[in-house]
């Protein structure tokens, strides 16, 4: 197991090639210290860990890594099939021309939405796929409370969940954040 920076995590699953409507996520509040825990999960992409903090209000750090290359009979059930909450993420749009044509993409998505009786979950649907989002999917998250199935998933991968621990309480000392903002 390779721990590595957050952004590299996210960078493999946006380039792992898998639907990218079948990812799966939990998260919530770390258990010890400050900070995030996330678990992402597809079924033929793998789990993945990430643990971040907020250094400042416009940067965030963290570690992350690989924990399976796909989701077993085991792990299934603790990624959500159905949330009330839900999660995508974009890779920034680099070039003008084609930011102009998402812009467009998604006032037409925006458009027929308006006009036709849908449900919320068929707009983001429609939303992240007019920005080509590559994971999107159900989340089970809480703000203010640890979710069970945030410990679930870090008692199945126990090592995984020491390590990261270990290396993101480096990254904050290293920072002196502590407890408040730098």
């Amino acid at each position: 197991m390779r721990v590595r920076d957050w952004q590299d995590i996210l960078s493999d699953v946006a380039e792992s090639g898998a639907d990218a409507d079948g990812w799966r996520a939990v998260a919530g509040d770390r258990r010890d210290g400050i900070g995030e825990d996330l678990y992402l999960g597809h079924p033929d992409a793998g789990v993945y860990q990430l643990k971040t903090y907020a250094k400042n209000p416009f940067e965030v750090q963290g570690v992350g890594t690989e924990l399976a290359r796909r989701i077993d009979d085991d792990l299934d059930p603790l990624f959500p099939q159905q949330a009330d909450g839900r999660f995508g993420f974009q890779q920034g749009i680099e070039d003008e021309d084609e930011a102009e044509a998402a812009a467009k993409r998604l006032g037409s998505v925006v458009e027929t939405h308006a006009d036709a009786p849908t449900t919320p979950g068929d707009f983001f649907e429609d939303v992240m796929g007019a920005l080509d989002s590559p994971a999107y999917g159900p989340m089970e998250y809480d703000a203010y409370d640890r979710l069970e199935g945030l410990d679930d998933l870090a008692d199945e991968f126990e090592e995984a969940e020491r390590m990261l621990n270990a290396d993101l309480d480096d990254l904050v000392d290293e920072s002196s954040v502590d407890r408040g903002f730098q």
